[in-house]
């Protein structure tokens, strides 16, 4: 595997053509060679606005150096005096990005009407570029303009802008004169927070060393916009708010001509109000929080503004919050919530609270408990009502915090109804389906209330590749998780005769190898109204019938492999459940499908495969199962890459220029082959990428922003929250955790992923693609798309952590845990109850056929009783695996038992009552 350095925008061209097929040109994409103007350098020749002529000058001071164009005073460079050679700021783009419409730190957008007014009218200092008056700076000002040049005349309203320092913190001001003799009104008030993610033409190590992401915490007056590196090192920049300036919306500048695609997700801004946005381009949505406005009296002055703040590293922003004297909110296990889980909420402030609502009313429970520890405030919170909820919490200092919640069912429950509607409304019949997709799991439509058969992404309804895969591939998982003998019966039929023979080669030359699409577009090959006309088909989108046969995208090879390995395990570990083949069958065709890949498939293998971690379950079978020679093979194959990726300083590639989805195979076999410090950068990239945040919606969301084009129904460049890249993620951040049980953040991210997971999971069972975070929608996607992946994530993830933290005490993720005495007691809450992680003991135990119904932790003895399910019609032993990840640790068995040939305790359960078990250390 010859690795080629390459930019990212080459990078993307070369695989383009090399493949092409693979989803991803729906945006503009100029091949290398071709003569036409690519919109970057259409945007470089227009007219040059921000008076760059004039020079800037730079500024000290909050432990940054500021530097600011002149003619504008908006931001043309913002470095921390700890690292003064990195901006966090797009200042290396400044020139191409000088013309009128283009934002920059520093830059305000107003909606205003006057009393008596009916229609609000629009203003923002980027609209129309002219140089600005720059005003006396003395004190602890930096710098200070009159904004009014810039601004139509038209104005009601005199705009000032002030740098300072406010008490040693660097801080960005407006102040806002009514200078009418009328109210004024501010119906939207948006300052754009303009950081580099910009990452066209860079290499992936370029990116991670220039560039960062950002996301919201749209909280209100304990808002916070957190600005972290690709790298996941720190420094963090942490926007805060000065004086009285909530976070009350988040909106992306559309506006903004910097040209939107696979390397440039767009700029936002900070609304502090957004009434105006919401009574019109918003009105359809729920927003986060209530939409308000502001209004001036003649002469009065408003003052808003934003500071800058540092934090050492990303898991220490929180500290560093507190440090500040902001607010900070941690919610275990997070702010996605069953209604059977007794949540935690713990509030860091120096004031007390002074009252808790819930919107809608009655949608949370909220109770007072004994604080845990001086200073962090202690709740509990029950979910009631399905759906959105926010906790609004105001402090005895006035300060407003408000907290998103996504209430959903109890786990089982929530994937019971999961499992149910892909095998009823989503299971598709046709035995006259000239494409052989009788007998699957099709892509739906759930504003249609309707499959997908046809789309002029033809991967949308031809079962293969992430967006046309997911849906089955989701089915699949969720047997692993909570199977039920109907839906296995029809997933048998699925797997063995739709996927194996059709889908999947099962002979000659090609054995193994996997179509990009069995749906395809060739009118001049089959009978005439096959097609819907009124499907524009005439897109690169709509393969023919030879590049949908197309064997060479290695990202399809994992669902695959996926299917026969979940049939393996199910028919292995139960009893009838899997009635059509043996387990040995679908072994041989996991292991086959591994091989395949690598073989068949080679050029994409060079890079992380998302759902990759299902290699590592098939290789961990094969040993198990005393396959030595098959494991040998495979794990050879596997090392190939690993050794590839550990000459790599970011071994992140795949066929996007930048991506989330190789870390979680990176990290895996990263850290199996011993390659730790490949394991340490790929699980610092995560973190650079998926926050801790009070907020359901980001919470463990991992960055995403292009797959609405491939898989979703609303298609555009958009911050997904909780696209499968949340799932996928979590696997090496939990993996990464359980070697260090004391790091809460880990747990924290990790957990968030898992839940938000599952978020995507409506009322009906219906699985989303991911959820549209622009105000204008907030609501899931109406396709179900390329929601499997993460789907599978859950699956591998769902497990009940049991922890002593220094600081909030007892706690359980995935369980509801009391103590008594020396025996702290857990009632397990996941759909599948089949792992257990006790963070004390560094102890992992999972089942591969049983449940854990309640485990039991003597904190003196460090023994743990398991409470198991009883017996059922296709479970009649529990399979008991017991590792851990303390080295210095004792050894656990489990009491009275012996290892079988696996490696497993078998644990034969009763059909009456539960089986109680003892694991001890000896």
């Amino acid at each position: 595997m010859k690795h080629k350095r390459q930019t990212i925008s080459k990078k993307f061209n070369h695989q383009l053509a090399l493949l092409m097929g693979a989803a991803f040109v729906l945006i503009t994409i100029v091949p290398n060679g071709v003569s036409a103007q690519s919109p970057w350098e259409k945007l470089e020749k227009r007219p040059s606005t921000l008076g760059l002529e004039n020079g800037t000058q730079t500024l000290h001071g909050g432990k940054f150096t500021l530097k600011l164009a002149k003619a504008s005073q908006t931001v043309a460079a913002l470095s921390p005096d700890s690292e003064p050679n990195f901006d966090f700021t797009p200042g290396e783009r400044l020139k191409v990005r000088s013309s009128d419409s283009l934002y920059h730190l520093g830059d305000i957008n107003l909606r205003i009407k006057r009393a008596g007014d009916t229609t609000w009218t629009r203003y923002s200092t980027a609209a129309k570029r002219k140089a600005i008056v720059a005003l006396p700076a003395t004190g602890n000002v930096l710098a200070v303009a009159d904004l009014t040049n810039t601004l139509p005349a038209s104005i009601p309203v005199d705009v000032k802008r002030y740098w300072l320092i406010d008490k040693g913190i660097l801080t960005m001001q407006f102040r806002i004169t009514n200078t009418s003799k009328e109210d004024v009104e501010i119906g939207d008030l948006g300052m754009p927070v303009i950081f580099n993610n910009i990452m066209e033409g860079k290499t992936l190590e370029a990116a991670h060393a220039t560039n960062v992401f950002y996301d919201p915490y749209i909280g209100e007056d304990a808002g916070y916009l957190q600005v972290t590196r690709l790298s996941g090192h720190g420094p963090a920049l942490i926007v805060i708010p000065s004086g009285h300036t909530p976070f009350e919306a988040y909106n992306p500048l559309l506006d903004d001509r910097t040209p939107r695609g696979i390397t440039f997700e767009g700029f936002y801004e900070w609304m502090v109000h957004s009434k105006a946005s919401a009574g019109k381009e918003w009105k359809a949505a729920e927003p986060w929080n209530l939409p308000t406005s502001h209004i001036i009296k003649p002469n009065e002055t408003y003052t808003v503004g934003l500071s800058f703040i540092l934090s050492n590293s990303i898991k220490n922003i929180e500290n560093t919050l507190a440090a500040y004297k902001r607010p900070v909110a941690v919610g275990v296990p997070g702010y996605v919530l069953p209604q059977d889980v007794d949540a935690r909420l713990f509030l860091r402030y120096g004031h007390e609270v002074k009252s808790i609502n819930a919107e809608p009313a009655k949608s949370l429970q909220v109770q007072k408990l004994a604080d845990v520890k001086p200073g962090v405030q202690t709740y509990s919170v029950k979910g009631i009502t399905w759906g959105r909820a926010r906790l609004t919490i105001t402090y005895d200092d006035g300060i407003v915090q408000t907290i998103n919640y996504k209430v959903v069912k109890p786990e089982a429950t929530l994937v019971k109804d999961f499992g149910r509607f892909l095998t009823n409304e989503q299971w598709y019949e046709n035995d006259k389906d000239p494409f052989g997709r009788n007998h699957s799991v099709i892509t739906y439509d759930y504003e249609k209330h309707a499959q997908v058969t046809q789309d002029g992404r033809v991967w949308i309804s031809g079962l293969s590749d992430e967006g046309g895969a997911g849906s089955w591939l989701g089915a699949m998982m969720k047997e692993f998780v909570e199977p039920d003998k109907t839906e296995v019966n029809k997933l048998q039929l699925f797997v063995n005769h739709t996927i194996w023979g059709g889908l999947q080669h099962n002979s000659g030359p090609d054995k193994y190898g996997v179509k990009k699409s069995m749906f395809y577009y060739q009118p001049d090959s089959l009978p005439p109204g096959t097609y819907d006309k009124s499907i524009n088909y005439n897109t690169w989108a709509a393969w023919n019938h030879k590049a949908a046969n197309d064997i060479g995208r290695s990202y399809n090879y994992p669902h695959v492999a996926a299917a026969h390995w979940v049939l393996y395990r199910l028919a292995r570990n139960h009893v009838g459940l899997v009635t059509e083949k043996d387990w040995q069958f679908y072994l041989t065709n996991a292991y086959g499908t591994a091989m395949g890949m690598v073989k068949l498939a080679p050029y994409y293998v060079q890079f992380g495969q998302m759902e990759g971690t299902v290699f590592y379950m098939i290789l961990n079978d094969l040993k198990a199962e005393g396959w030595t020679k098959q494991a040998q093979l495979l794990e050879a194959e596997m090392k190939k890459r690993a050794l590839h990726w550990s000459t790599l300083q970011y071994p992140f590639g795949s066929e996007m220029p930048w991506d989330s989805t190789g870390q979680e195979e990176v990290y895996v076999w990263s850290k199996y082959f011993g390659y730790n410090d490949k394991a340490d950068v790929t699980i610092n990239a995560i973190l650079g990428y998926m926050p801790t945040i009070p907020h359901w919606g980001y919470n463990g969301s991992a960055r995403r922003y292009w797959d609405f084009l491939y898989g979703g129904k609303l298609s555009r460049i958009e911050r997904q929250l909780h696209h499968y890249g949340s799932g996928i993620n979590a696997i090496p951040m939990l993996m990464d955790y359980r070697t260090h049980p004391k790091d809460l953040y880990m747990l924290r991210v990790g957990y968030g992923g898992t839940m938000g997971a599952i978020s995507n999971i409506n009322q009906d069972g219906f699985g989303s693609a991911a959820f549209h975070s622009f105000p204008s929608t907030l609501k899931p996607d109406g396709l179900s798309g390329d929601y499997g992946p993460n789907f599978f994530g859950y699956a591998m993830n769902t497990a009940t952590y049991i922890l002593n933290d220094a600081n909030l005490g007892w706690l359980a993720f995935g369980g509801n845990l009391t103590k008594s005495g020396d025996e702290v007691n857990t009632k397990v809450t996941t759909a599948a109850k089949s792992s257990l992680f006790i963070a004390p003991a560094g102890l992992w135990i999972t089942l591969n056929a049983g449940e854990i119904k309640d485990a039991k932790y003597n904190i003196r003895t460090g023994a743990v009783t398991l409470i198991l399910e009883n017996a059922d019609a296709y479970t009649p032993v529990a399979y008991v695996k017991i590792e851990q990840n303390l080295p210095s640790a004792k050894k656990y068995i489990l009491k009275g038992y012996s290892l079988n040939q696996r490696k497993l305790y078998a644990v034969k359960l009763s059909k009456s009552s539960t089986t109680t078990v003892v694991a001890t250390s000896n």
